[in-house]
């Protein structure tokens, strides 16, 4: 999704939930500086353009919708953990490092292509996890692109992948583990804002 486009969106979006544009700004900048030598999105383009794409959400049905998996293969964070536990290994990781992130390492190392994703609440897991990454990382913001770093759209790791794949030239695009109305309990989450969030995500796919 152009930039124009989504940046509208995006100013909906922090005032429904409060977000500091500021603060994802400053994600960004740390993400920028802990990654050394980030990827082009050419090398997304690379694998992800002419081709059917299956993304895997993290959403308990993917357990049950795996031999449906095809093609290119993205995974939305924590749905990787569960897909290297069926010996898949995502091509593409979309991810802002909430789920398990050795599992996301150890892909990397195997030569995953990885989209980290900075975002004004998660700058600490950021230092902590970035530097960690042996494979390819791109860069992105939910804020204004610069440099090399990327805005795709999207708001949650699942609609982000959506768009990624989207923009980079998916012929078809299969959503897998997707549950837009029963959000998973994590402890220290709040449910009502995962709800929300994921109304987002589904508003955002249905309408982009």
């Amino acid at each position: 999704m152009d930039f124009r486009t989504w940046e509208p969106i995006y100013m909906r979006i922090l005032a429904d939930f409060g977000i500091s544009r500021e603060a994802d700004e400053e994600a960004a900048r740390i993400l920028s500086s802990l990654v050394d030598s980030p990827a082009h999105p050419a090398i997304l383009r690379d694998i992800l353009a002419g081709e059917d794409v299956s993304i895997c959400g993290a959403a308990e049905t993917l357990e049950q919708e795996i031999a449906s998996i095809a093609g290119v293969v993205v995974a939305a964070d924590e749905a990787t953990s569960l897909l290297i536990r069926h010996d898949i290994r995502p091509d593409v990781i979309v991810t802002d490092l909430d789920g398990a992130v050795d599992d996301q390492i150890a892909a990397s190392r195997q030569g995953t292509v990885t989209a980290i994703h900075a975002h004004g609440d998660n700058i600490e897991t950021l230092r902590r996890h970035v530097p960690r990454f042996p494979g390819p990382v791109v860069p992105t913001t939910q804020a204004a692109p610069f440099d090399e770093v990327y805005n795709f759209g999207g708001f949650t790791d699942g609609d982000r992948a959506y768009f990624l794949a989207k923009t980079c030239g998916a012929t078809s695009i299969k959503l897998l583990g997707y549950d837009f109305e029963h959000p998973a309990r994590k402890p220290g989450k709040d449910t009502a804002v995962k709800q929300k969030k994921l109304r987002w995500a589904r508003h955002l796919i249905e309408t982009y």
